[in-house]
């Protein structure tokens, strides 16, 4: 009986390990349409010793097709030595999947996004772990010296202008895993602790929080402790960028989950094995024109019917326009992956011909993102706000 038990325990044990070491990191959903920008917001103070920040971000509620904010928020580390590596959108197989995030003993990659506070894209320089204690940096953190002692000073630059919040893509993060960080994304971790999946349910059943509704701008930006939307919550100072209604026709959710929860399993890919590969030989999804997605506007209603048509003939014209420059840039690379089949191209031509389609495909977006740009600016209907015609008495 006890060699029974004992045999239960030891093949119970080795089911843990493989979850801890496998089934954390992978892609949870899969949307079609990309999240908003990082909104501008403060770090509340942190409450006790232990604590390490964890920034907020932008998830999808399959109910309503629609993304939330989930509140940055300190969070107690579930053992010593433990730091947090953010989840991301990526961009892959012509749609935005999101990694999950997990606590390890080094910060893996989290998609180059610059969530702030210590989160620039690369690693992690908001404190560290000396002799089972957390250390602060003050340079990012907001900490209360006379109630936490630990802290030190090391200054961190960080330039957050344009709150990209997923990587790869149209106008996404254009930054890869480094060898490092895929070997930080294999090694042993786990998932997000307790207080944290109570923090995204009660994001997540919070309609304030919807992109939809908050534009961008969420009135609850961060909070001092998991869940705790009330004392010591910020709100955001402002939208990290013009929020766009995701397209009329946009496809809600692909059914990626992770094993276990009733959906088939994802795909195999942890953190640091990024889907979206944009340069070298076999270069990923946003690396060719064939797999930008079309460019679609938001539909003007400014009340002034005349000129909402009038914007909205431009919206169309620049659309076609750019879809036609994708369908030429898109024939043109394909023609030189023919030119390269025949003529038998060794590695490092096949290399330097998918980093120069790379940055093809990078340099037209930017171009496109500056007419769109462009076109908000300075054709943008204004109200209708002539004054009613006067009716003789």
């Amino acid at each position: 009986m006890r060699n029974a038990v004992a045999v239960r325990s030891l093949l119970f044990s080795f089911v843990l390990l493989v979850l801890c070491n496998t089934s954390f990191g992978q892609i949870g959903i899969s949307v079609s349409f990309g999240p908003p920008p990082i909104p501008v917001y403060e770090q509340p103070i942190c409450p006790e010793e232990g604590y390490i920040w964890t920034p907020g971000y932008w998830d999808y509620s399959e109910d309503d097709g629609d993304y939330y904010w989930v509140p940055g928020t300190w969070v107690e580390a579930p053992q010593p030595g433990y730091l947090w590596t953010p989840g991301y959108w990526g961009w892959g197989d012509n749609v935005y999947v999101f990694h999950e995030g997990y606590w390890g003993e080094h910060v893996g990659f989290y998609g180059g996004i610059n969530y702030g506070y210590g989160y620039g894209g690369r690693g992690y320089e908001g404190g560290r772990w000396d002799n089972g204690h957390f250390f602060y940096n003050r340079s990012v953190n907001h900490v209360n010296e006379t109630i936490i002692h630990n802290t030190y000073n090391t200054t961190v630059i960080e330039n957050n202008n344009t709150r990209i919040s997923y990587n790869g893509g149209n106008g996404g993060v254009q930054v890869r895993a480094t060898s490092q960080e895929e070997t930080y994304g294999r090694e042993r971790h786990v998932g997000r602790v307790a207080a944290q999946n109570e923090h995204v349910q009660q994001a997540r059943s919070n309609p304030e929080l919807r992109a939809s509704r908050n534009q961008g701008k969420p009135p609850i930006a961060a909070t001092a402790k998991p869940g705790d939307f009330r004392s010591g919550a910020v709100p955001a100072r402002q939208a990290g960028g013009a929020y766009k209604a995701p397209p009329a026709n946009a496809a809600r959710h692909v059914n990626e989950t992770q094993p276990g929860n009733g959906a088939r399993p994802a795909m195999e890919n942890r953190p640091g094995n990024q889907p979206v590969n944009n340069s070298g030989a076999g270069a990923g999804n946003n690396g060719h024109a064939r797999d930008l997605q079309p460019h679609t506007y938001t539909p003007p209603n400014s009340g002034n019917a005349a000129a909402d048509k009038r914007y909205q003939d431009q919206q169309n014209k620049l659309a076609a326009k750019q879809s036609q420059e994708h369908q030429k840039l898109q024939q043109q690379q394909e023609k030189e992956h023919q030119q390269a089949e025949k003529r038998n191209y060794n590695d490092a031509q096949k290399q330097q011909m998918e980093q120069r389609h790379t940055q093809q495909t990078q340099h037209v977006e930017e171009k496109h993102t500056v007419q769109q740009q462009h076109m908000e600016q300075h054709q943008q209907p204004r109200p209708n706000t002539a004054k009613p015609a006067e009716h003789p008495h």
